[in-house]
Formats: C-alpha cells, structure tokens, sequence
C-alpha cells in the first residue's frame, strides 16, 4: 500500500503517523465542545447554522470542517519530514475526463473564484486532501488520500458518491480521484486507519 516510500523511512512509521494525525483532530475537534467525549447520533445531526446560500449546517459538518484543518496542519509536518518526494495537500484540479487531461487551479484562482461568487466554475473540480507524488510531476498522483470524520464516531467512513448535480454522477470520489491523478486512493479515519474500502 504505502510501499512507495523510499529512502531511510519505513511505509509503516508514514501509515502510523498519518493515523495518528487523523486520531489527534478527532480528539482535539471533539474537545472544544464534548470535553472528554464524542458527540452523540443527535447531537451529530443538530443544525448549528446555515451557510452563504441558506443551507443547513449540521454539527457533524462543522466538527469535520475542523477536523480536517487540524489533521492537514499535521500531515504538513509528518509529510516534510517522512515523504522525499513532493506533496500537494488540497489542491483543486480541473478534470476533463473525456480527455483524459487534469489541470491544476491555483489557490489564488480558487480563492478569487470563491470571492466573486464564481462557483459555477469550480463544478467538476476535483480537491482531495493529499496528494502523495511519486515524482515531480505534480498532476498524477502515487497515493491520494482523504480524510473521514464520521459523526458520530461508529459510523463507517464512507467515500462520497457524486449525486445527479454532479458532472461524475453515480461514480465514487474514489474511482474519480484514482481515474483523473492515478495511483491509488485510501481513506483515513480515527477508529478504522487506513483503509480503501470500509467495511
């Protein structure tokens, strides 16, 4: 799974530590507001606010939000030190999968996109959380991976499956990031590790 890695450095001790950045942010995530506890199916499901468009935003939402930003600021650390190759660590891509052919969109873009209120021009890009590049070539990927934070905590960590707005309808975010970067796509999550499809 993880045997790309080279140099002095074991696939194991990489596995480990990315595992153990997913189980600090669940820790870390669910202490600002549960003290020394997860939180429960209910409160997982309460709407805490809505977004810019009015759509509700439940608990689990905001909690995985967070968690992901906590996880991602520690595999920065683990993968500067472990990984002697290059990463990319949520960055978008335009796919065109008639083509065969990705891009990647530059997080100034991205953020004067989001700034306008140009959405409509990110629909069918794809942005996972880890990008594990084998060499210098920054748009194919050896091993991508993405972050799961179920809430609550006994749910299985699923990949997405695009619904009928998307560009990639019926297909899983992991047949669609394996298809457009390569390599192979894994999931991580607190209570299961690392894994390609939970069971």
């Amino acid at each position: 799974m993880l045997a790309l890695m080279q140099q002095d450095h074991d696939a194991d001790e990489l596995a480990d530590r990315l595992v153990q950045c997913a189980r600090q942010a669940e820790r870390l995530g669910n202490a600002r507001f549960f003290l020394d506890r997860p939180p429960t199916r209910q409160e997982c499901g309460e709407v805490v606010e809505k977004d810019a468009c009015g759509k509700p935003v439940t608990r689990a939402m905001r909690l995985g939000k967070q968690k992901h930003v906590l996880a991602l600021q520690c595999v920065d650390q683990v993968l500067k030190e472990l990984w002697p190759a290059p990463f990319s660590i949520e960055q978008r891509y335009r796919y065109y999968p008639h083509a065969r052919m990705v891009e990647a969109v530059s997080k100034k873009e991205e953020a004067r996109l989001i700034a306008e209120g140009c959405t409509e021009e990110l629909r069918g890009t794809l942005k996972p959380d880890v990008v594990l590049h084998a060499d210098r070539n920054l748009l194919k990927g050896s091993i991508i991976l993405d972050f799961k934070f179920p809430c609550p905590v006994e749910n299985t960590p699923r990949w997405t499956v695009y619904g009928g707005n998307s560009i990639y309808v019926g297909s899983s975010q992991q047949h669609v990031y394996q298809e457009a970067l390569g390599g192979e796509a894994l999931l991580i999550s607190p209570r299961i590790g690392i894994t390609e499809n939970p069971k």
